[in-house]
């Protein structure tokens, strides 16, 4: 498989469930938690969630005013096709940080605001979830890349 690279759009967290996410400039990622300060963190499987800027970026061009952290994903990816990602793939956030992703998309139980506008949400086929692997700092422009080692 070739390298897939690509760099952090955006982070965001929320401190309820519920809340809309809050864009950040960066992040503390701990092992068994996830985010410290988010609310969805905890140590279970989907302790981080990722979506890309280009699946945004297509809601947008459908005429429905999103940005990162709308569609409550904690990590904003440029520049790297999470379609190409499966379950079980490593990736190294930053200098150091690792994430296993554990989950690719989830059912939509209650249909979010941008559902009822569009009819259609990305986060259910777009999304992928992870847990923290190998603790650390990120921030916003840092590198994406997927290694398993």
């Amino acid at each position: 498989m070739a390298t897939i690279k690509g760099k952090i759009k955006a982070i965001s967290i929320s401190e309820k469930k519920g809340m809309r996410k809050k864009n950040v400039p960066e992040a503390q990622l701990k092992v068994e938690h996830g985010i410290v300060g988010d609310a969805h963190a905890g140590n279970w499987h989907r302790q981080i969630s990722l979506l890309s800027f280009e699946s945004i970026s297509e809601v947008v061009a459908q005429g429905i005013i999103v940005s990162p952290g709308d569609f409550a994903e904690n990590i904003t990816t440029e520049g790297i096709d999470l379609k190409e990602i499966k379950v079980c793939d490593k990736i190294l956030l930053g200098e150091n940080t690792k994430i296993e992703i554990t989950q690719i998309g989830k059912k939509c139980h209650s249909k979010c605001e941008i559902f009822k506008q569009l009819g259609d949400c990305i986060m259910p086929r777009d999304g992928l979830f992870a847990k923290v692997i190998k603790s650390g700092s990120i921030k916003v422009g840092d590198k994406i890349e997927v290694i398993n080692d």
